[in-house]
């Protein structure tokens, strides 16, 4: 199993204020984020997980979800999360005008903007792909892609323990964003096993800043 991908390479190769795939590498800080939400059935249980280890995360949230459940938005703020945008539709990017592309971008900005303030938010695409116009209007607007310098895989249907042993036999390194998603309960529960393991070991976890390095 492949939890660093090959793609994130080249992506690394970017400006961190264009497209950051790590973090900081000091003090055993690691970035937990969560992307497909909010849900109304996963997000409540995940964040009381994080509440309880006094975990920060950072949620790139999708904005038809966040029409239909502001509640758990608020709450996310509430707790010192980061807000990030997964655009308003979670289709593929890849078969968009950039008209198009940028009207999903704008409309879930603006929609997170009710919650925190900010006229701009942090960018995870929808299943990863960026394509070249958005890179250049990005960079021409002093704008920042989030990546993921590690994939725990947990959009992948496999049993709790499964997932629990990758993560225990290849864990993140320092620096490392990890991908995971709150649309199941699969992270959830591998993290209910994993996060008290970590502490234990010295990890801290903290959300990613709203601005680019």
């Amino acid at each position: 199993m492949n939890m660093r991908p090959k793609k994130q390479h080249w992506l690394s190769l970017f400006p961190d204020a264009l497209v950051q795939t790590k973090g900081s590498r000091h003090s055993n800080v690691c970035y937990l984020t969560f992307d497909d939400g909010p849900d109304p059935v996963y997000t409540p249980p995940l964040l009381d997980l994080l509440a309880k280890h006094g975990v920060k995360a950072s949620f790139f949230l999708v904005g038809q979800k966040i029409e239909r459940h502001p509640e758990l938005v608020e709450r996310i703020v509430a707790e010192g999360h980061m807000l990030g945008n997964h655009s308003y539709s979670h289709w593929s990017f890849k078969r968009m005008t950039t008209r198009k592309k940028l009207g999903e971008i704008h409309s879930t900005d603006a929609l997170l903007s009710a919650f925190d303030g900010r006229l701009h938010h942090r960018m995870r695409p929808p299943h990863g792909y960026v394509g070249a116009d958005l890179l250049c209007y990005f960079a021409v607007h002093r704008r920042s892609f989030v990546y993921w310098s590690y994939d725990s895989l947990d959009y992948q249907d496999k049993p709790t323990r499964e997932m629990v042993g990758r993560l225990r036999a290849d864990p993140p390194l320092p620096g490392d964003i990890v991908l995971m998603h709150d649309d199941s309960d699969r992270a959830r529960d591998a993290l209910a096993v994993m996060l008290p393991e970590w502490l234990s070991d010295g990890y801290r976890f903290r959300a990613l800043p709203q601005d680019a390095p």
